[in-house]
């Protein structure tokens, strides 16, 4: 299944490929002008069964293919992995018309697109997500960036995928944990906007659970629509997109706060927006309703976490909790003094509001903190 969309008139595609349609990958490389260079950037704890294949699949579009080992943590989504492609493309003598073609999640999807969109101002740029979130989001969209001086994503472009291609391999093959993550972002999607979302999640859940790829697609493919006509007219992201962000504000002040203490990945981005939705949810209806527990069930149907547990690791879980609410007022929303998030009472009816009650926002994190 391919879906087409466009911006600036130009056609962009996500591709989902079965285990026998790889040559998609090739197929789609050979239509375009490029000088048959390319750099496959890949994150060097994905299987590497499947790095080969891919790596095979891009000879036989007849390119000179070079390849970029990183590792894809957090941690790294820096200056220093950025800087480290830039100088290899240097290095190379790699053009305007050269391909870069990324193989990880979110990390290695955006310093790869941030690279692509600066080098010479701009290269020829294909995604190969491979986590569930970066599946269902972050591959779509356009936004790259790093993360810098401890804020999340505070440099960074608009920058869009020529290609995004969406392999069953890569599912069958993801740990549960990655697998799951992904699902916080099709919820998201669910709420934001009125549709078959959730619905489709619930009656189909055992299959989607066993991996399915029919099922997946589908749900894939829902989500990603969704976040088509959210994005497709406001790229820039300066009024519908923002409805994008919902969970966000809380779910990237969870994740800095938890790295900046902990130094390692304790917290996948998915689990945090599912902790973030449940944030909002709360704050926007100043209590736990009906449509709070709905979700919360539902988190946990898909595996994900509904509290943040310090419990079992030797960390001040009230630092955690002042450093969480510190970051909420570095979130790149804020335009004014107030930080602001998606308002959402009734599932399709989001709104951009200001969080003004600080001390109900700090009874929402404690909350949230076990």
């Amino acid at each position: 299944m391919i879906l087409n969309y466009k911006i600036n008139k130009e056609n962009h595609y996500i591709t989902f490929c079965k285990s026998n349609k790889l040559d998609l990958i090739s197929k789609s490389i050979e239509k375009i002008h490029s000088d048959k260079n390319i750099l496959f950037i890949f994150d060097s704890k994905v299987e590497k069964r499947i790095v080969d294949l891919i790596h095979e699949e891009l000879k036989l579009s007849g390119c000179n293919i070079y390849t970029f080992s990183c590792e894809g943590g957090k941690v790294n989504k820096n200056e220093k992995l950025l800087f480290k492609i830039i100088d290899f493309l240097i290095e190379k003598k790699f053009t305007k018309k050269s391909i870069i073609i990324s193989f990880g999640g979110g990390v290695v999807g955006d310093v790869s697109a941030l690279a692509s969109s600066l080098y010479l101002r701009g290269l020829y740029y294909y995604c190969i997500p491979s986590t569930m979130t970066s599946m269902v989001d972050s591959s779509i969209g356009g936004k790259t960036a790093i993360n810098y001086r401890k804020i999340t994503n505070s440099v960074g472009t608009y920058y869009h995928p020529k290609n995004i291609f969406i392999l069953e391999q890569v599912i069958l093959n993801l740990p549960d944990r990655e697998f799951f993550s992904g699902f916080a972002e099709v919820i998201k999607c669910g709420l934001i906007d009125k549709n078959n979302i959730l619905k489709y999640l619930i009656k189909h859940k055992k299959n989607l659970i066993k991996r399915n790829f029919s099922n997946l697609t589908k749900i894939c493919s829902l989500a990603l629509k969704k976040k088509l006509k959210f994005f497709l007219n406001d790229i820039y992201e300066k009024d519908s997109r923002l409805m994008l962000n919902f969970g966000h504000t809380f779910a990237h002040a969870i994740e800095m706060a938890v790295e900046n203490n902990l130094k390692k990945d304790f917290i996948r981005h998915g689990e945090a927006v599912g902790l973030g939705i449940l944030c909002e949810l709360f704050y926007a209806n100043k209590s736990k309703t009906k449509l709070y527990y709905n979700v919360h069930n539902l988190l946990k149907e898909f595996y994900l976490p509904t509290l943040l547990d310090l419990q079992k690791i030797k960390v001040n879980s009230k630092k955690i909790q002042n450093d969480i609410y510190k970051n909420i007022f570095l979130d790149k929303k804020k335009i004014d003094k107030y930080p602001r998030y998606i308002n959402i009472k009734n599932i399709g009816k989001p709104s951009i509001r200001e969080i003004k009650d600080f001390d109900f926002l700090n009874d929402v994190i404690i909350e949230i903190i076990k």
